[in-house]
């Protein structure tokens, strides 16, 4: 597909997908949320042959998402605010929804709706140089693409409360600290770490990974009892597989198993 503001790569089964509006510190547009619209339906589509994990990073050496186009925002009415967070929303759900692990690559700035785009994916891996904040309410707003939600459940109601009242901007360090961030590098290792730790998870059997995803997602703020129950019926739904024949086969004949994501 031909996008305007993002591009989509592959080496294998493996994706990247960049932002790509340096001139605007890769802010968040219409265009590059339909371009994130078309790119995670294009991805969800396709089989663990094709696709087994994503990237996502910026371009450039200064920002992940810097946040939304203020120049748009600052023209919405009630109304068509009403329906570019909802969009927003939707379109970060169906990321979080993906079956492959999802990693963010955060090269700069993630600020508001870059901000909010990080914590969509799976975990974050960060550069050195690399900031966090929720600073919406320095605008007279608060986070409308899910950041209210999904920043407690990253680092706790008490932290998320103190960054998103005062829309502070953290660094790495205190990103990882609080949290918010796995691992930090140097920006000119940043994607090469995560492609690490990317060849690591694809060794494993991709149908298991992504019912890993599931429960941890599904469960998260359930009680136990009800979280058990839906781990317990992901690990029962994989024995469908020959992933799991295989994987149980490969250890008791000592070899590395060749999983097949079926």
């Amino acid at each position: 597909m031909n996008y305007k503001y993002i591009s989509l790569t592959n080496e294998g089964a493996v994706w990247t997908l960049v932002i790509q509006r340096p001139e605007a510190l890769n802010a968040l547009n219409a265009q590059v949320l339909s371009d994130l619209a078309d790119a995670f339906r294009q991805i969800s589509e396709m089989s663990f042959d094709h696709a087994k994990a994503l990237i996502i990073t910026g371009a450039g050496e200064k920002a992940f998402v810097a946040g939304a186009d203020i120049k748009e925002l600052s023209e919405l009415t009630e109304e068509q605010a009403a329906a570019f967070a909802q969009r927003g929303q939707s379109i970060f759900h169906e990321l979080n929804l993906l079956k492959i692990p999802v990693i963010a690559a955060v090269n700069g700035f993630a600020l508001g709706g870059g901000c909010e785009l990080a914590l969509a994916c799976d975990f974050i891996y960060a550069s050195e140089n690399a900031k966090f904040g929720l600073p919406e309410v320095s605008l007279g707003l608060i986070p409308g693409f899910a950041g209210t939600v999904r920043l407690s459940r990253a680092v706790g109601i008490r932290r998320a409360r103190e960054l998103t009242f005062s829309g502070e901007m953290i660094s790495a360090e205190e990103a990882l600290r609080i949290g918010l961030v796995n691992k930090i590098f140097p920006l000119a290792q940043l994607i090469t770490e995560v492609k690490k730790k990317i060849e690591m998870i694809t060794a494993k059997a991709p149908l298991a990974v992504a019912a890993a995803k599931s429960s941890i997602n599904r469960s998260w703020d359930l009680d136990v009892e009800s979280a058990q129950k839906i781990e317990a019926e992901a690990f029962a739904e994989l024995f469908h597989s020959e992933d799991v024949r295989e994987g149980t086969k490969a250890f008791l004949e000592k070899r590395k198993a060749q999983f097949k994501g079926q």
